[in-house]
């Protein structure tokens, strides 16, 4: 059986509940591009909203970190994986979460409790060791001689403030060497297979941290590495998740995989994340801005390598691994199945695009490098194989390190501040994590993004609906359909009903109800499926009534002045407004 239900099944003998995995590009948290981490969805109920389905909870969900894309190509980093979690609401705490980690390890997953080792919290300052988690592994059989005890790696926060707290690691031996009697977590030998996190505290931005008065577990597995482990392979790509990839690759370029790991590494990796980001209902094109600018580079990044394993880049290389793909992961995820043609138009169109310029770009990187002797490449020349081959700044780096170069990046950001696209700097941080920060300004936006939703609706016409939204403490960004470049006057009724309806001061009421009586109410929701069977409806008056996750204010009166910023075409069929509250 696939470890996806294996857990699953093994969490809802425990009385949880399976929840859907939410879509990789989040809805309400403007800290990340991505769902980064199993808990980032689930932040409004660890923060004490309550959950429809219940104080527990269990899932696999999509992930995507983009901070460790220069690692790709080794043998355990992945940009798209896919994390298991449990969770406890206030329910269970530390007995309940390490007993049944231990008995899904040991007993479902046959681990032997020889090859298992675990790292618990050694105290700081502001909080005590965790002797309660140490006493429960001693109880349950680990040694003491594999118990490690750290402050700085086992304490859990999502981002500077917020709920926190202990958490305790577990690792396996992967290696054929006598297994060591002392548990030394530096030891690379020793694989991190598991964390429960459990979150009992209350970091305060003046750095105090107060007990929770409900204390929360947070858990997170890898699926690729503990298949990886289960399999006995020290390369993750080595096994049954990505081998059916990595034979396909190798037919493709007619090479065997010893040899161009490499290469044949990123590529799967790559094609695999951007068949992700493509099928999410977010609608996600590859662009020089946020998420469309990672598939970009990802997309472009996976078509160089393929060049280096002399794979025609002209043929349909890329459809036949994205078709691959979607073979393995349609029963678990609709989507993939449902936005297949539009996935595989993204990479065509994106492939050709970067194709025409791909050749004369790397010909005159070639050139114009032949000639350097001080180890520097220049902010124009990387300036330029961006702005004239459509070259990342990453890619260029990438290929200068092949040639010992050093690239300029801080003065090619400089340059690169005009196109508004994100540097290497710009994408740390916006990768930064974190919790969502729901502030009062963001809480406003949530429910201007409502009103402008029904505006729409009454000045284009009634088939207008969210396609996607991004809401940071400056601003509101929404997607709809449309087939026409918006008219001033439009635009202009849209404002004028918008903010019509802020000065009726009409009352934002918050009812739960199940999916199917909130579908028959007429409460308007665009992707019913990644909902649960007890949803959250936000009525507006008669103005407006959807399903919503996010927080929203309680009267309209609330949101100060409704203002369009921007118009634009976000792709095909498709407008963005860009507004602010005033």
């Amino acid at each position: 059986m696939n470890l996806k239900d294996l857990y699953i099944n093994f969490f809802v003998s425990k009385g949880h509940k399976q929840i859907p995995s939410a879509p990789v590009v989040p809805e309400n948290d403007p800290s990340v591009l991505f769902n980064t981490a199993g808990m980032q969805p689930l932040i409004p109920y660890l923060m004490g909203q309550p959950h429809p389905y219940g104080t527990r909870l269990c899932d696999y969900q999509k992930c995507i970190r983009t901070n460790d894309l220069d690692n790709i190509g080794d043998t355990y980093h992945h940009t798209f994986f896919e994390m298991l979690g449990n969770w406890s609401l206030g329910d269970y705490f530390k007995k309940e979460a390490i007993t049944w980690s231990f008995e899904f390890l040991t007993e479902v997953l046959n681990i032997p409790v020889e090859r298992l080792a675990v790292t618990i919290f050694a105290g700081n300052d502001i909080l005590p060791e965790d002797t309660e988690s140490y006493n429960l592994w001693l109880s349950l059989g680990i040694k003491k001689e594999r118990i490690a005890k750290t402050s700085d790696d086992n304490f859990w926060i999502a981002g500077e403030t917020g709920p926190c707290g202990p958490d305790t690691e577990m690792f396996y031996f992967r290696s054929n060497d006598p297994i060591p009697e002392v548990f030394d977590p530096e030891d690379e030998r020793w694989v991190e297979i598991w964390n429960d996190v459990f979150m009992g505290y209350n970091k305060q931005s003046d750095g105090k941290v107060t007990e929770l008065p409900k204390k929360n577990v947070d858990t997170g597995m890898g699926v690729e590495r503990t298949v990886a482990i289960l399999e006995g392979v020290n390369d993750n790509y080595k096994s049954s998740i990505w081998m059916p990839i990595i034979n396909l690759i190798s037919e493709i370029a007619s090479l065997p995989y010893e040899g161009n790991e490499k290469s044949m590494r990123i590529i799967a990796d790559h094609i695999r994340t951007a068949v992700f980001i493509s099928a999410d209902p977010a609608g996600i094109k590859p662009s020089n801005t946020d998420q469309g600018y990672i598939l970009r580079r990802l997309i472009r990044r996976a078509i160089r390598h393929a060049k280096k394993l002399n794979i025609d880049i002209n043929s349909d290389w890329e459809q036949q691994i994205a078709i691959k793909i979607m073979e393995l992961y349609e029963k678990y995820y609709s989507e993939i199945k449902e936005n297949r043609s539009v996935v595989l138009e993204v990479l065509k169109n994106e492939k050709i695009k970067f194709n025409r310029t791909l050749e004369k770009g790397l010909r005159e990187f070639e050139k114009l490098t032949a000639n350097i002797t001080d180890g520097k490449l220049n902010k124009d020349l990387a300036f330029k194989l961006y702005d004239t081959y459509g070259f990342p700044i990453e890619l260029t780096i990438e290929l200068a390190r092949e040639k010992n170069l050093e690239v300029d990046t801080q003065g090619f950001n400089e340059k690169f501040k005009a196109h508004q696209a994100l540097s290497r700097a710009g994408s740390e941080q916006k990768f930064k994590g974190g919790l969502a920060g729901n502030s009062e300004i963001e809480t406003k936006y949530h429910t201007a993004t409502h009103l402008l939703n029904a505006a729409l609706k009454k000045v284009i016409g009634p088939n207008v609906h969210q396609k996607g939204s991004n809401i940071t403490v400056e601003r509101m960004r929404f997607d709809f359909p449309c087939d026409h470049k918006m008219t001033d006057s439009e635009k202009q009724e849209v404002e004028a009903l918008v903010n019509k309806w802020i000065e009726e001061a009409i009352p934002v009421v918050k009812t739960q109800m199940s999916k199917e009586e909130a579908i028959k109410s007429g409460a308007e929701c665009m992707f019913i499926e990644r909902y649960p069977d007890i949803v959250t409806v936000y009525q507006i008056g008669d103005v407006s009534k959807e399903l919503c996750g996010g927080p929203h204010v309680s009267n309209t009166s609330e949101l100060g002045h409704f203002k369009i910023k921007k118009e634009e075409a976000s792709s095909a069929g498709v407008r963005r407004i860009k507004a602010v509250l005033e």
